[in-house]
């Protein structure tokens, strides 16, 4: 007679010498182990020998130098357009509203800073101070966000615009912090840069996401998309701004509304009559974005195309007012 007694075994996990346990005959839907289980099973592995020490016998989604090879770089793009995807899934995000602009243009409160540094250098102080003139920007995408978050806006269990940036500095960080500002959580998309860039204090932690491909950042710029504000910005922002006016203008995604904020800046940097006059785009596809000053404009417009039940004039906290210090 055998009186030896068996180890404990954990609901779900495998019996000694492989023996069924009661758990394994349930007809529940997984059979087999999860990729975590798996990983945890070989690295907890006993066996070291010169077969398992070589790279060759890593798990295939363990092994980050596959992973970066050249020929790899679908699978790459799939992760990228994944991980966002199903993140924003679960986090209960339907639609957004996306918030492009420079990552140079100060926050009123560092305007004076920003002067001081340039003293001394008089082409570099005409620079600062044509950035400095639009700092009033940064008051007014930060409204904005303040705006839509405020109204809060649920579909189908979903929340509606859901402010979105680029996820670094200046009217970027304006986005994120007006959202923050009126309680609500905020999307930010950074790229990876040769120099140093990291997302800006306000961008919801579980919203943060950091991409390689600026080809799938753009993407899940908007694939949610429900709502697109550009404010004054050097070649990001006409790369992101003329890539939506394109998708609209051919067809592959349906009209939003679209503002350009700073009438004085954008019909300066470019001429956009003089493209209908010379016959390379349609006079109507002017109509396909609108030029405002204003967040309160903006936002009343947004509310009329959708039909919103939101009121169109949201109130502002009197430390948000125009060119107030926090």
């Amino acid at each position: 007679m055998n009186d030896r007694k068996e180890p404990p075994v954990e609901p779900g996990k495998p019996g000694p010498h492989g023996k069924p346990e009661a758990a394994d005959r349930e007809l529940t839907p997984r059979k087999f182990y999860k990729a975590e289980d798996e990983a945890a099973f070989s690295e907890a592995s006993p066996n070291d020998t010169v077969q398992t020490r070589h790279p060759a016998y890593r798990l295939a989604f363990q092994d980050t130098d596959f992973l970066l090879r050249e020929d790899l770089r679908p699978v790459r793009f799939q992760l990228e357009l994944l991980k966002a995807e199903t993140m924003l899934e679960e986090a209960g995000v339907g639609s957004t509203l996306v918030i492009y602009g420079s990552a140079r243009i100060p926050a009123p409160d560092k305007v004076d800073e920003m002067l001081a540094e340039a003293d001394g250098d008089k082409r570099g102080r005409k620079v600062v101070e044509n950035l400095v003139a639009k700092a009033k920007y940064y008051d007014e995408a930060r409204r904005l966000a303040y705006m839509a978050s405020s109204c809060a806006v649920i579909e189908d269990g979903q929340r509606q615009f859901v402010v979105t940036s680029g996820g670094g500095p200046a009217i970027m960080e304006a986005a994120n912090r007006g959202a923050t500002e009126a309680g609500a959580e905020s999307i930010g998309l950074n790229i990876v840069l040769p120099h140093e860039q990291a997302p800006n204090e306000f961008v919801t932690p579980r919203l943060s996401f950091q991409f390689h491909y600026f080809a799938l950042r753009k993407m899940h710029f908007l694939l949610r998309a429900r709502a697109v504000a550009v404010f004054p910005g050097g070649f990001g922002t006409f790369d992101e701004f003329f890539e939506l006016l394109t998708l609209v203008q051919t067809g592959k995604m349906k009209p939003i509304p679209i503002f350009l904020f700073g009438k004085d800046f954008w019909t300066k940097v470019v001429d956009f009559d003089a493209l209908a006059d010379e016959g390379v785009i349609s006079r109507d596809d002017l109509k396909l974005f609108r030029i405002v000053e204003t967040a309160e404009e903006a936002w009343e417009r947004i509310v009329g195309f959708y039909k919103l039940s939101c009121p169109v004039t949201v109130p502002i906290p009197e430390k948000m007012a125009v060119g107030s210090e926090a």
